[in-house]
């Protein structure tokens, strides 16, 4: 049986006509958790909960083993946020920053608040919007191992995950503004090779007592062993406003995980990436996107983006054929090739509206919208 895998979503809470952030997260994710218990007689296993800023709200799924599954549960999570959103007056949008100005309100809770208080503007000025998946490991060892051969395809992920080229009212030139800003916590962005469970655990208290992390909740590494299930959990991703575009996130994740735990079981050494040439391939990838180059891990040169997407692909093709999800992969990436990413979607809409407000209203219907092929 594949491996299970799972999302979380943050989403942006915006006010219905004119797409402006609201501060109404909590109000949303109460109403949104009594209609899941209205719907199946006891909240379910899938979680809707609050965020860092009572702007946003997360949902997440259940450990799912097929792409079907994961869609069937976040489509259901997406509808019950958008319609708790909506006694609200609210809306919901799958989108990495808010194109309209805001200033963020933390959410009333100990620990956001103390984040607050401890990380000064940094943390007031942060509302981004992620996708974090989550894959099933054996080990906290293995989990390591994969995490130590993960770097070379995460700019690629992120490329095809771009989805937040605005921010406080303005075009950024980037098109995961979201992956700048986010890069900025101290804990953030590509890390490692750790060696082994002993090594990850180590540098994570090293982050803890130099005060970078309050504790190993803000570990906020692009790939990290989750705190609290016995997953890889993959960060790098802008939330995708289209569904199709999140299943196909989570689908390359899983197949990462699989390919790099054949090569830590083998004994195979990590690829060597300095830091600073992650640095490089994650900053180009967020402010291109597909629409420009990407750095090939290995010549490290730049190389289309569709080259690279391929490769990707190529590199994950056997552990693809094992879950089952080959060819909605290569749908998917040649539609994104094809149509644009999320960043695109936007800057097109906003060429064609003039609107940051209609920008965000595109979104939130397409957040909400069932997948083509059901």
């Amino acid at each position: 049986m594949p491996i299970t895998f799972g999302v979380e979503e943050e989403l942006l809470v915006v006010e219905r006509l004119h797409g402006q952030p609201v501060a109404a997260g909590e109000s949303v994710v109460r109403r949104a958790r009594r209609l899941l218990a209205d719907d199946h007689g006891e909240l379910p296993g899938t979680s809707v909960a609050h965020e860092f800023k009572l702007e946003q709200a997360e949902i997440g799924s259940l450990p799912c083993t097929t792409t079907d599954e994961l869609a069937a549960q976040l489509l259901e999570l997406r509808l019950a946020a958008s319609a708790g959103a909506a006694e609200s007056g609210a809306a919901v949008a799958a989108i990495g920053t808010s194109p309209l100005e805001v200033r963020p309100t933390p959410t009333d809770d100990e620990r956001y608040l103390r984040m607050t208080s401890e990380f000064g503007l940094l943390s007031r000025q942060q509302l981004t919007c992620g996708q974090h998946v989550h894959v099933q490991i054996e080990s906290r060892d293995r989990g390591v191992g994969v995490i130590d051969r993960l770097a070379r395809w995460l700019p690629t992920l992120l490329a095809l995950s771009s989805n937040s080229p605005f921010w406080q009212g303005q075009d950024t030139g980037y098109a995961s503004f979201r992956t700048v800003m986010w890069g900025l916590w101290p804990t953030a962005g590509p890390a490692g090779p750790f060696g082994d469970a002993a090594g990850y655990d180590a540098a994570v208290a090293d982050l803890v007592r130099s005060g970078a992390a309050m504790d190993d909740g803000m570990i906020y590494f692009d790939a990290r062993l989750s705190a609290s299930f016995p997953t890889v959990e993959i960060r790098t991703a802008d939330v995708c406003t289209r569904l199709e575009d999140a299943v196909l996130i989570a689908a390359l994740c899983r197949a990462m995980v699989i390919t790099a735990g054949r090569q830590w079981e083998r004994g195979d050494r990590p690829v060597s990436f300095p830091p600073q040439w992650q640095r490089a391939a994650t900053w180009r990838a967020a402010r291109d996107g597909l629409s420009g180059d990407l750095l090939d891990p290995a010549s490290r040169a730049p190389v289309s983006a569709r080259d690279a997407v391929r490769a990707l692909v190529t590199d994950l093709r056997d552990a693809l054929e094992v879950t089952g999800d080959l060819g909605l992969v290569q749908d998917g990436v040649e539609r994104l090739i094809r149509d644009g990413t999320g960043a695109e979607q936007q800057r097109a809409t906003f060429r064609a509206s003039g609107s940051l407000g209609a920008v965000v209203d595109d979104a939130v219907r397409r957040t909400i919208a069932r997948p083509s092929s059901s």
